[in-house]
């Protein structure tokens, strides 16, 4: 078995690492809870991330990167069925390979604006707003229901980590979508 690339082993930290943020919060997410999820070393870690805040920095800007590549691929098609269906799919596909980014994308929906992690997540909230084309605090049913497709991918990839495959991609954009309330195409 080829041993795994310098990518391969910060993608695993990253991902261990929002998964981590977004279940306990930053301040409460250790070095060695996250070297003990990965299995390194704290120092090996340390190594890759020389703090806490460096590694903070980079799961956010990872995740504001990913969202904003998604926007930008649908930045051409209006605000609508359409583009939410593109959103929605592009989240799953990274549901399905990085649950922790999408832990940590539904936790900058619902942490309080003030909080520590609120303001550090603030920018992920703007992307996915960029992303599905709408102003998602202008209207309170459009931001239920874009918070409640994102927790459905969420919910699902988190808790199915273990056994959701790249084929399961449609049947988590079929439960989001759903949660959007857009008539089902005939």
């Amino acid at each position: 078995m080829p041993r795994p690339t310098k990518q391969q082993i910060d993608d695993e930290i990253l991902d261990a690492a929002a998964h981590l943020f977004a279940r306990h919060g930053f301040k409460e997410t250790s070095i060695q809870r996250i070297a003990d999820t990965v299995g390194y070393s704290k120092t090996g870690l340390l190594h890759r991330f020389p703090t806490k805040e460096a590694l903070q920095a980079a799961v956010v800007d990872r995740c504001v990167e990913q969202i904003r590549d998604t926007g930008s691929g649908v930045a051409a098609l209006p605000a609508g069925p359409e583009r939410d269906r593109a959103v929605l799919t592009a989240m799953a596909q990274l549901a399905v390979g990085q649950p922790g980014v999408v832990a940590l994308l539904l936790s900058s929906l619902l942490s309080e604006p003030e909080s520590e992690i609120g303001q550090a997540l603030d920018v992920i909230g703007q992307a996915l707003a960029d992303a599905f084309g709408d102003d998602l605090h202008a209207d309170t049913t459009r931001e239920l229901r874009i918070t409640g497709a994102l927790g459905a991918l969420a919910v699902a990839s988190v808790a199915l980590r273990d056994h959701l495959t790249p084929g399961a991609t449609a049947c988590l954009v079929e439960v989001a979508y759903d949660a959007l309330g857009h008539p089902r195409p005939r």
